[in-house]
């Protein structure tokens, strides 16, 4: 868990896929699993912004996580979902993933910190690794979707998400 933060006994998180690896996400980021439709694209942003989507009256931007993971486009987005989180009040920021699994409850002793190999990139918003109940299952990443974005990031879709507004 990060530092100085308060232990836990239990933590309930959404699992979902990206082609086979697993992640994660505390319950209580996630606002909302949609199905999967094309976002609203907008020029000029990032190659992993798929675009915006109109969700409770607000434009949201939609992230391709595959995009923003580095990873190979999906073969088809037939069962990819829309996940909408809460990233800070009043803030949403959507994600496509290729599919959603579970609710799983795990408990503290399963929650480890990341490794200090993990640098870059992926270390601001990669919050613990999750390990598994049993033998054979992967390891699961347990995302930080309010860090999944930098500043500098959200100023961009901020502006982006403002210019959408305006064209509509």
């Amino acid at each position: 868990m990060p530092a100085g933060a308060a232990p836990v006994e239990r933590m309930q998180l959404v699992t979902f896929r990206l082609g086979e690896e697993v992640f994660a996400a505390d319950i209580l980021a996630v606002e909302r699993v949609l199905r999967y439709v094309a976002p609203r694209p907008i020029p000029n942003v990032p190659a992993w912004l798929d675009g915006v989507m109109d969700y409770g009256g607000r434009v949201v931007p939609v992230i391709d996580l595959r995009a923003r993971f580095e990873l190979p486009a999906a073969a088809s987005r037939e069962a990819a979902r829309i996940l909408v989180f809460v990233v800070e009040r009043d803030e949403y920021v959507a994600a496509i993933v290729d599919n959603v699994d579970d609710v799983a409850t795990v408990s503290a002793e399963r929650i480890a910190p990341p490794p200090s190999i993990f640098r870059g990139l992926a270390k601001p918003y990669v919050r613990a690794l999750i390990r598994p109940a049993t033998e054979g299952q992967p390891v699961m990443v347990l995302l930080d979707m309010a860090r999944l974005l930098s500043s500098r990031e959200r100023i961009v879709l901020e502006q982006a998400v403002q210019g959408a507004s305006r064209r509509d």
